[in-house]
């Protein structure tokens, strides 16, 4: 359900996503797309996060966004 929230949205919620996660750049938006998969692997990359901790970081940002 997530997924399909934040592809459908995913112009909507772009300046959510870089509020929260700041250090994402333009170029990481546009690799992103919409997938969490690919939004998850930045996180991971950009801070330093474990797979679950991306996970529940994303979570937490979608869960008022349904």
């Amino acid at each position: 359900m997530n997924e399909d929230i934040l592809k459908g949205k995913w112009h909507e919620l772009k300046g959510d996503v870089k509020k929260k996660w700041g250090k994402l750049t333009d170029d990481d938006m546009t690799v992103i797309s919409g997938e969490s998969e690919k939004l998850l692997g930045v996180l991971q990359t950009k801070y330093g996060y474990k797979k679950d901790q991306a996970q529940k970081e994303y979570d937490e940002f979608m869960k008022d966004r349904k």
